[in-house]
């Protein structure tokens, strides 16, 4: 009775190792495929009726916001920070800036303080 046992042990033993399998996976190619070339982007903000339009522009990192002075006297678009300024632009005429890094950008019109602030929210 032993006997039939440990060999009746051994077959399904057998049985069960012959059931396994070992899979091997292989990891996918470090190979960078091709790349699509970064978007241009781009935001227009008017001013209009001493205001800026649309007051706070959302936008991605690398985008270029065009300003159009659609108002008939000089603005500025100076940044509360210093990072940028257009000088006086007249009526009619545009001022553009690339925003390269993310963070939120304030600026106003400095020959019309008075005049609500304006926002570039980069992400």
């Amino acid at each position: 009775m032993k006997k039939t046992l440990i060999i009746g042990l051994l077959v399904v033993f057998v049985l069960i190792s012959g059931c396994t399998s070992t899979t091997t996976v292989t990891p996918a190619s470090t190979t960078p495929g091709p790349t699509t070339p970064p978007q241009t982007t781009e935001q227009q903000v008017n001013i209009k009726d001493f205001n800026f339009v649309p007051a706070t522009a959302e936008v991605p990192i690398g985008t270029t916001v065009t300003w159009v002075n659609d108002d008939n006297v000089p603005h500025t678009i100076t940044s509360v920070s210093g990072t940028f300024d257009s000088g006086s632009i007249g009526p009619g005429k545009t001022y553009s800036f690339k925003f390269d890094q993310a963070g939120t950008f304030e600026y106003s019109c400095t020959n019309h303080p008075s005049m609500p602030h304006g926002k570039v929210i980069v992400r």
